[in-house]
C-alpha cells in the first residue's frame, strides 16, 4: 500500500513572475511534512519546463490556457487517494514553514471543516481583505468602478467583513483563493473547481459548493501570508471582460 502524502499543493501557471513564483515553490517545499507540489503550465510554449526540478516537484505541461480551475482540477485523480489535505495556491504567495501544519492542526478538530485559510497581508504589510460576505452584484460593480464607492461604501465594507472582529477566527462565507487549504477528500467530492469560470468567481462558487454539502470554512488569521495581489481585472481589458463574464454565469447559477 502507497503511504499518502501528508499535503499536496497546486499551482496554475500562465503570465508569472519568476521570482515571486520561486519565492512561493520554496515556502511550499520548506514545510516539515511529506509533500507534493503540482505545477501545471496553462503556456503553449511550456514557459516553465525543467526550471523546478528539486524533488517532490511535478511539472505538468497543458498545452494550451485552460483557465485557473480546470489547471487546479487536472491533479484531482492524483490526489484523491493519494493526498491528506490539498492546497490551492497561487504563485505569487510565501509564507512560514510552519503555516500549513498549524492549519492542518485545526481542519484535523472539526470534522465539519472542508477549507481554512489564514489571515493575508500585502509585502508591505497591509491588509487584505480575504474573508468576505458572499458579493452582491452592486457590490462588484463598485470594486471596478470606484467613483460610486462613496454611494455604496457600506454594501463594500459590509461585504468586507469590516464589521466583524478580524483578529478573530470565524466561519467565513468565502475566502479569496490565493490559498486554499482543504480536506483532500472533501476536495475530491466537491469535483474541484466548476470549470465554467475562466478565471475569477470559482472561488466564490466552490465557497457555495462547500456550503451545499453541509461543511464549513474558517478564516484563521493567528497564520498569516503575503499575497502579491495584482489585481489584473481592474488595469487589463481583457480581464476585466473575463472577470463580468465570470461574475454574470455566478449570479445566473446562484441568484441575486
Amino acid at each position: 500500500m502507497v503511504e499518502k502524502f501528508d499535503i499536496t499543493a497546486s499551482i496554475v501557471l500562465f503570465n508569472e513572475n519568476l521570482e515571486e513564483l520561486t519565492s512561493t515553490i520554496n515556502s511550499f517545499l520548506r514545510v516539515p511534512l511529506k509533500k507534493k507540489l503540482y505545477l501545471i503550465d496553462n503556456t503553449k510554449k511550456k514557459l516553465f519546463q525543467n526550471i523546478f526540478n528539486q524533488d517532490g516537484v511535478e511539472y505538468i505541461s497543458v498545452g494550451k490556457n485552460i483557465g485557473f480551475g480546470a489547471g487546479h482540477n487536472i491533479v484531482i485523480d492524483r490526489i484523491k487517494n493519494n493526498s491528506n489535505f490539498h492546497l490551492i495556491l497561487n504563485p505569487d504567495v510565501n509564507f512560514e514553514k510552519k503555516v500549513i501544519p498549524n492549519l492542518i492542526s485545526q481542519l484535523n478538530e472539526d470534522e465539519n471543516l472542508s477549507m481554512i485559510a489564514p489571515k493575508v497581508l500585502f509585502p508591505n504589510g497591509n491588509h487584505q481583505y480575504s474573508c468576505r460576505r458572499y458579493p452582491l452584484l452592486v457590490e462588484l460593480i463598485v470594486r471596478r468602478f470606484p467613483i460610486f464607492m462613496s454611494l455604496f461604501n457600506p454594501t463594500v465594507s459590509k461585504g468586507q467583513y469590516k464589521d466583524r472582529d478580524l483578529t478573530s477566527a470565524f466561519y467565513a462565507e468565502y475566502l479569496t483563493g490565493c490559498f486554499h487549504l482543504y480536506k483532500t477528500a472533501d476536495f475530491v467530492t466537491l469535483k474541484g473547481f466548476d470549470e465554467r469560470y475562466f478565471l475569477y468567481m470559482e472561488d466564490v462558487d466552490i465557497c457555495r459548493k462547500i456550503d451545499l454539502i453541509g461543511k464549513k470554512k474558517l478564516y484563521y488569521p493567528e497564520e498569516v501570508i503575503h499575497h502579491v495581489l495584482k489585481q489584473g481585472s481592474a488595469k487589463d481589458l481583457k480581464l476585466f471582460m473575463r472577470h463580468t463574464s465570470s461574475a454574470i454565469k455566478y449570479f445566473l447559477k446562484w441568484g441575486l
